[in-house]
Order: C-alpha cells, then structure tokens, then sequence
C-alpha cells in the first residue's frame, strides 16, 4: 500500500471512529446515495494538504471506483446485511467473514481514490486544510445533512488532524 494510501486509511478510521460519524455516513449513504470512501476521500484530501477538488476532479475520482463499488463493495455489503437480518443460529462466523471482506473491499476501493491523490503541500496549515475539507465535503455532498461528519473535522482540526492516539 502507498504512503498515500495508508495515510487516507488510517484518517477514515480516525475520522468513522467519532461520535456521531457512522451514523451520519450511514444516513448519507443509504438515503441520500452518496459514497462513504468518496465522502471519506474529500475530507482527507483538503484535511492532509492536498487542497480542493472541482466538479471536473470529484467526478473523475467518482467515475475510477464506480466499477469497483458497484460490482464488488455493494454486494458485499448487501450479502453482509442479509446474513445479519436472517440472524440464523451459527451465523456470526460467516457474519463477520462477509464483513471483514467488505471493509477490505472497501480498501482496495481507498487505495484507487488514493493513487488520483495530489502531493501534500506541508505549506497549508490547519485552517486552509479544514477549510479545503469543508468545501471538499460540501461539493460531494451538497445541501445533505453532514453535522455530525463537520463537526468531528472541526475537532480532529484542533489537534492538527493527527490520527494517532
């Protein structure tokens, strides 16, 4: 994996990991279609120095993983969701089989949304970078309700956007 793509990783999970964010992402995916790892994507790109996209940059990131999401992450997440629901006895092994192969999927997926990644620019600092992440989020996601994902950016902006403990 690229330092690149380790880099976005360990963000995402830093940034699902605070309260009120998978819930939100949940919401924005399954009721309003929008991408978790592209939403995920935005904010890491304009958190790590890496600037702004445009309409041109956010869809052609879109159209590199349309395939991969469409083909491989949502059925995963649809046969993940179906074990869960059918709750047979004995099914938690296979319960989090299914879901450790779509977060991996899932990776992968970070991984191509990393390689269209530009250089950070270690010149930016924490207000032009939340700033960036904020307007990053805003052109994928629009006038949906992101709150809880805004607010947990304003915090992680405090300390620097480090994702360590």
């Amino acid at each position: 994996m690229s330092d690149a793509a380790a880099a976005f990783w360990r963000f995402s999970l830093a940034l699902y990991a605070r309260p009120g964010v998978a819930p939100a992402c949940l919401v924005l995916q399954d009721q309003h279609g929008r991408d978790v790892n592209l939403m995920l994507f935005c904010c890491w790109l304009g958190a790590s120095g890496r600037g702004r996209l445009d309409r041109d940059a956010l869809d052609a990131a879109d159209r590199s993983v349309t395939g991969w999401r469409h083909d491989v992450v949502e059925p995963l997440r649809t046969a993940r969701r179906a074990i869960k629901a059918a709750a047979l006895p004995d099914s938690d092994g296979i319960y989090a089989k299914a879901k450790a192969v779509e977060l991996e999927a899932e990776r992968l997926l970070q991984r191509k949304l990393a390689e269209r990644a530009p250089a950070e620019n270690v010149g930016f600092r924490t207000e032009q970078r939340l700033s960036d992440a904020l307007a990053n989020l805003a052109l994928y996601l629009g006038d949906r309700p992101a709150v809880p994902i805004t607010d947990a950016l304003k915090a992680m902006a405090e300390k620097d956007f480090a994702t360590a403990p």
